[in-house]
Order: structure tokens, then sequence, then C-alpha cells
């Protein structure tokens, strides 16, 4: 191994091979956890990197260690034509593994061409099965959609496919049960995710976080005791459990009252190609302008390695040093 393809380390031993890829800030929902309900100012497409921009960058992680991809956004199949990156990514011999995030308001007529495109997985958000609070949450009635897109993509032959739900406490403790029964129906795994400080109003506060904690207690009381599953990742964010029958999968995701960033391994390149070393980054490093302005793959990966190096211990919410990014998810890339 070269001196150029070394893996990418931070100063705390962290390896990072899993990179989160922004296409695109704009959403066709408007979850109040991520973004404002109107009058959003979206990026002008010439700022927006070229689906053989990304490719480049990819091959260039690529080169020191990187090997899974999720595609988020915003809501990444508003990008026109996203079947034809998930082939261009595939196509890199170094990836193994290509995921999308989406919340499948128009899955339903993608499902199919993003399965013969390659793509490994779906991530698919869904945070409430009632409609009233669905659009309380998404500001859009388009909750029939979203489960019309989850019932393609089986159809369309994904195996893979994990629902994403925020836990939001006074809003969606009623929702958590009816979201397990659905999930464990449908042999779908589902996450729960504690409510985090990236909303565009911020109105985020420690006492709306539903902890991961009060939802194993809800989901335990209906479905008997969970079963700690083998931690098959280190670095996966969330604890899995098995349900006491075994069959089905439910995962707590606990950024706020247990956070993960010990053995955090990911990285963020947003639609712009400004890559982020954490979520709650205060620091971007900007890899498009190097791309457009002709600048050598090797500064460019030192750029990547100088990000890498400045990544922090961890986010610090609910600690008198955090501070807040200012921007919101959709600007980041979920």
């Amino acid at each position: 191994m070269t001196m150029t393809n070394l893996p990418l380390l931070d100063s705390f031993g962290r390896r990072h091979n899993n990179l989160r890829i922004s296409v695109t800030d704009r959403c066709n929902i408007r979850c109040f956890y991520c973004m404002p309900a109107e009058q959003v100012k979206f990026l002008p497409r010439a700022e927006i990197l070229t689906f053989e921009e990304i490719e480049r960058l990819v091959r260039l992680f690529a080169q020191v260690g990187v090997d899974k991809l999720r595609l988020t956004g915003g809501e990444p199949l508003v990008r026109t034509d996203i079947d034809r990156l998930i082939r261009l990514l595939k196509g890199i011999p170094q990836i193994r593994d290509v995921a999308m995030t989406t919340n499948a308001v128009t899955l339903a007529r993608h499902a199919e061409r993003l399965k013969l495109a390659g793509l490994d997985r779906l991530n698919i958000s869904l945070d409430a099965l009632n409609h009233d609070t669905f659009l309380k949450i998404t500001r859009r009635d388009v909750l029939d959609q979203v489960l019309e897109g989850i019932s393609a993509a089986q159809e369309a032959g994904f195996t893979r496919i994990r629902l994403n739900a925020v836990a939001i406490k006074g809003l969606t403790e009623a929702e958590v049960l009816p979201l397990a029964r659905f999930a464990w129906e449908r042999n779908l795994e589902l996450r729960f995710i504690e409510y985090m400080p990236l909303d565009s109003e911020q109105n985020w506060a420690d006492e709306k976080v539903l902890s991961g904690a009060a939802i194993r207690e809800l989901v335990e009381h209906e479905f008997g005791p969970l079963v700690p599953a083998p931690r098959t990742d280190p670095a996966q964010p969330a604890f899995d459990y098995l349900y006491a029958g075994g069959r089905g999968r439910l995962g707590l995701i606990h950024p706020v009252t247990a956070p993960f960033c010990g053995t955090c391994n990911r990285l963020r390149l947003t639609a712009e190609g400004k890559l982020r070393n954490c979520l709650f980054s205060l620091e971007e490093w900007d890899l498009r302008s190097l791309l457009r302005q002709g600048v050598a793959e090797p500064l460019i990966l030192e750029q990547i390695r100088t990000c890498v190096a400045e990544k922090r211990p961890g986010h610090l919410i609910g600690q008198q040093q955090f501070e807040r990014p200012e921007r919101t998810m959709h600007q980041i890339g979920g």
C-alpha cells in the first residue's frame, strides 16, 4: 500500500469507509425537522455536482478505502435520471454497496429502474401511519403515495428495505406500535431515530426527544422482550434487536441520549460538493472548486485527508459547548 492510498484515519483512529452523497437539496415534501415549510431557497443547477463529477470524486474516495455509498438529498428521486448515477457508481470496482435514502413519494414509478441499475438497499423515511400526524410532520398529504412506493419496491425485488422513523415526544408516541406492526407484517426492518437539532425553525429542544429507551419500552410492552442482535458492523449507528419470536428486526438510533460518535465511519458530500466530516460539522471542505479548477487528484485527496484529520471526537449535543450548524438537514444531506 502506497502513501497515496492509505485508509482515511482520523486522529482518534476511526477508519472512514462510508460516504453519504447528497445529489440535490430539493425535496417534494417539507418535514419540519429538515427544512422550512415555504419559500425555500434552493441551489442553482450550475452549483450542483454533475453525475460525472460525483463519479470522479467517488473514484478518489475508493482509492483510500471508501467502499460504501448512500445517495441522499433533499430527495434523491427528484434528480433526473438518478439510475444513471447508480450505474456509474456501481461500475467502480472497490464500491461494494450503494444504498439510497428516499421519502418514497415517487418511488412507485422509479423502483424497477433503481433495481435494474444495481441499487443494493433502500432506506425509506416513514415517521407516521396516521394521516393527520404524517401531514403535521411532512406538511404534504402524500402518505398513500409513500405506502404505494414501499409496495412497489418490494414488488421490484428489493429485499433490503429499512424504514426510518424520527421519534418526537408529544407527537409520534402513538405511531410507534403501528409502525412496528406494519414493518413486522411486511418483513421490513424498522429503525427509530431520536429527533436531532437540525430543523430550520430551530424549535428543537431536549424535552422533545423521544428516547430510544422509551421506544423500546413501548415495543416490549406490546411484542414481548426484544433480544439484542449481534453487531455485524461495529460502526453502525443503531442498536439492533430481534423480536422474541425470532422474526423481525428493530433498530434504535440514539444520537442524543447515547451518541455513537466513537465508532463513526461516515463522511458527507453536499449537493454542491462540500465535504463534511460530521453531520454537525461547523466547517466544510470545497471539493467542487478543486475539480472545476482542474486541480491534480493528489491535491484533492490531500484536501479529503485534511477534512478527516480535523474530525472532532463527537457532536456534543446536549452539552454547553454544542453549536448548531447553520445548515439544515436538506442542505447537508440525510
